[in-house]
């Protein structure tokens, strides 16, 4: 039996709910989210920590402080759930329209193509790094991948990159890229990515970083200008607008 590892909320419950996209092409639309937890990348500013980011690790975080690591204990923040018990929690939020977000879900790409399975194959949407290939399953499943190659202002080192990888997804129709970034020195590194994997500048979404809305606006406004001549397009954080940094929003 395929057992699920996802998220918890602030009380316990797996952090599956109903809201609204916040990024990218599909801002502002309904949408059913599911968060797997587990995560092959460290990116020093996550917002999404409890995902990955285990107690006795060695991962810096910009939210550490002395004598209190922003870490996480695996038992307390990732609930193991089957894959009927997890369909069942969705239908009771609404399954037309479903988001897999992480961490990092393509971990479990088995457990993934599972759940779509057992809803019956609503619209999928996966959120993901663009460090592990889509299986051949998951491609046949889902309506669109939203891929997210982190820079290096993310600490990940060479592993944020992971060629092969991030050349399948540029090559299927049904995926875009939206990418983090802090300054206006970071879309130098969007340029060449692009031009190294062929991605036409209307799949690409330009996202700041940072979880409060002022800090957002700022970043947003030292961007676009560059984003519009560049001809890319531009993503907020919608739910951080309405909700603040909060789990399960």
């Amino acid at each position: 039996m395929i057992e699920l590892k996802l998220a918890r909320t602030d009380d316990g419950r797996p952090e599956i709910f109903r809201s609204v996209q916040g990024e990218g092409p599909m801002s502002g639309r309904a949408r059913t989210f599911v968060r797997f937890s587990g995560c092959n990348l460290h990116c020093v500013w996550c917002d999404t920590a409890y995902t990955w980011n285990w107690r006795g690790g060695a991962f810096a975080h910009v939210r550490d402080r002395p004598g209190a690591p922003h870490t996480f204990d695996p038992a307390a923040e990732m609930a193991k759930l089957s894959v009927a018990e997890t369909a069942a929690l969705v239908r009771a939020c609404g399954a037309e329209a479903l988001v897999i977000t992480g961490g990092e879900p393509l971990l479990q790409s088995e457990g993934v193509a599972a759940l779509i399975d057992a809803l019956g194959a609503p619209h999928v949407e996966i959120e993901t790094n663009g460090t592990i290939a889509p299986s051949p399953a998951l491609v046949a499943r889902v309506a669109l991948f939203v891929v997210s190659p982190k820079l290096p202002h993310a600490g990940n080192g060479a592993l944020a990159i992971r060629p092969e990888a991030l050349a399948a997804f540029a090559t299927l129709e049904n995926a875009v890229f939206k990418i983090v970034v802090r300054e206006s020195s970071d879309l130098q590194t969007v340029a060449a990515l692009a031009q190294n994997y062929a991605i036409a500048p209307d799949r690409i979404w330009i996202m700041p970083e940072g979880v409060d809305a002022e800090t957002l606006a700022a970043r947003g406004a030292a961007l676009i200008d560059a984003v519009i001549a560049a001809g890319w397009n531009y993503t907020g954080r919608l739910h951080i607008a309405l909700f603040g940094a909060r789990r399960g929003v």
